[in-house]
């Protein structure tokens, strides 16, 4: 059965026993399909009310064998057994409970949902008690002067009664849980029976009918599109308008209302030309001649143009796409080793490791100290008139690479635009690079642009997500090989090793034409 269902029967069933019917709580238990060790203890305890002393025996071996270490379900079966008269089986209860004890002189089952704490020294009281009825006198006079050394509440004045009573070789009747006392379902999961409301209930923070108490929502009704109509007194005509012109008041009733305020009218039928209407939750007077009808303005959006010398952002959608341009494949051919390329520059996420630190300083005449960005950020010290093959060989060397895949950039002062360094430009060595002894180099691993030239270099603006196979995708800033003009839109460019086509709009010149930078 649903643990919820167990839960709803169960607390029935307590409640039934605080109010001592018996027959009542177990005629609910009995309701039970699945029972666990505690709702059986209950129906055991209903058993011992009801003086039903076998079946309540039943029930106290389904609770034991559901939960084999439970004391107090010994304990109790014990004490129905010696009720029975069946005494060896309560003597054996009671070395169990005993057991299942595990030395402590008390357990509090009050975490179990039983208000009862179990100490060993009522074991100890229902074994004399059994040998009580075995004439055993002295055993079980030996055993409540052990009890009388245990620790418990309530313990010496029952004990010296039990040992008064032995001494006039009288039967002790044995201990029980007190009647009543059962195991109860945890409260919270109580709770959880009871219905809940998690929307709440609606109410009214601000509305411009007076006293409005409204709760819960409103069925649907005819209504002007856009605007809320209260319900008014059958014949009175009601509508939204709005004031031409401000408005004091002059006389009682009547209100204060600025010029273009909207108000609700509920009649224009007054006396004296006025008309009865409702503005910030209060209800007056004001002059019917001042009263226009209102109308639902239609927003225009306008584009907001931006400060000069900011480009606009591209349109949501792009343009047309150009039919013909697929995607090209790059081919390695050991000839194109000086193919002009560019290499965009490290980002600011780039994983980067401690700089080498040159030997002696920059200054030294003759040299200069050459910083080249790769994935990571290294340094090394180079003659000044060193050619850009020679430099491209020690970077290539420094980097584990094939020179032939290794591609020198530099950036022109006032420029976003990586510049190739191949010597084409009319840069033989690093005197028209470097700067106060110093130099910045951006170096990228590719494979060669093959057969195609370069008619100049762009400056992405945004970033662009390829969109098709044929698209080429960069990010903001990264400069763009521009390898053809597809039309007025599109361009078809190289970036990272990719040729593509993207739209114009997506990129600016920043740069003076390049083509005749061209492979070989």
């Amino acid at each position: 059965m649903l643990y919820i269902e167990l839960i709803r029967l169960w607390n029935e069933a307590v409640q039934a026993i605080d109010s001592r019917d018996w027959q009542g709580a177990l005629s609910i238990l009995n309701q039970i399909t699945d029972h666990n060790c505690r709702t059986m203890f209950v129906v055991a305890s209903t058993h011992i009310a009801l003086r039903q002393v076998d079946l309540a025996i039943k029930a106290l071996d389904q609770v034991i064998a559901k939960d084999s270490c439970l004391a107090v379900g010994f304990f109790q079966r014990s004490a129905v057994h010696i009720m029975a008269n069946r005494l060896e089986e309560a003597l054996s209860d009671c070395v169990w409970a005993q057991k299942y004890m595990r030395e402590n002189p008390v357990i509090d089952y009050k975490q179990l949902g039983l208000r009862f704490k179990m100490y060993s020294w009522q074991v100890l009281y229902n074994a004399a008690a059994i040998h009580s009825r075995l004439q055993q006198w002295d055993k079980a006079r030996d055993i409540l002067l052990a009890a009388s050394q245990e620790r418990g509440a309530g313990r010496s004045n029952l004990i010296d009664t039990a040992l008064e009573a032995i001494s006039r070789r009288e039967v002790l009747e044995p201990l029980l849980v007190p009647e009543g006392e059962v195991f109860r379902p945890r409260k919270q999961e109580v709770d959880q029976l009871k219905p809940r409301d998690f929307l709440g209930e609606a109410k009214v923070i601000t509305s411009l009918i007076p006293n409005d108490d409204f709760r819960g929502f409103d069925p649907l009704r005819p209504q002007k599109p856009g605007y809320y109509e209260p319900n008014v007194v059958d014949g009175q005509d009601s509508r939204y308008m709005v004031m031409k012109s401000a408005y004091v008041a002059k006389g009682a009733g009547e209100l204060n209302v600025p010029a273009g305020a909207e108000v609700f009218v509920y009649s224009d039928d007054d006396k004296d030309g006025l008309a009865v209407v409702i503005y910030d939750g209060k209800r007056g007077l004001v002059p019917n001649f001042l009263l226009e009808p209102m109308v639902k303005k239609k927003g225009k959006f306008k584009r907001i143009e931006l400060a000069n010398g900011i480009p606009h952002p591209p349109a949501l959608t792009p343009p047309n796409r150009p039919q013909g341009p697929s995607q090209r494949t790059l081919e390695f051919h050991p000839s194109c080793a000086g193919a002009t390329h560019t290499t965009p520059p490290m980002t600011s996420n780039s994983t980067r490791v401690p700089t080498q630190q040159a030997q002696t300083s920059p200054q030294d005449s003759g040299s200069v100290v050459v910083k080249v960005h790769y994935t990571y950020t290294m340094a090394l010290r180079v003659p000044l008139e060193t050619p850009f093959r020679d430099l491209q060989e020690k970077i290539a060397q420094k980097l584990g690479q094939p020179v032939i895949n290794i591609r020198l950039r530099h950036r022109r002062h006032g420029t976003r635009v990586l510049m190739p360094l191949n010597g084409d430009d009319g840069l033989d060595s690093l005197e028209g690079v470097a700067e106060s002894g110093r130099a910045q180099i951006w170096c990228q691993n590719e494979d060669p642009l093959a057969n195609r030239s370069i008619l100049y270099q762009m400056v992405a603006l945004y970033d662009y997500n390829a969109q098709g196979p044929e698209d080429l995708e960069f990010g903001e800033g990264d400069t763009i090989d521009i390898l053809s003009e597809v039309n007025k839109e599109w361009l078809e460019g190289h970036f990272a090793g990719k040729i593509g086509i993207f739209p114009r709009s997506f990129a600016h010149l920043d740069t003076e034409s390049i083509s005749g930078a061209s492979t070989d």
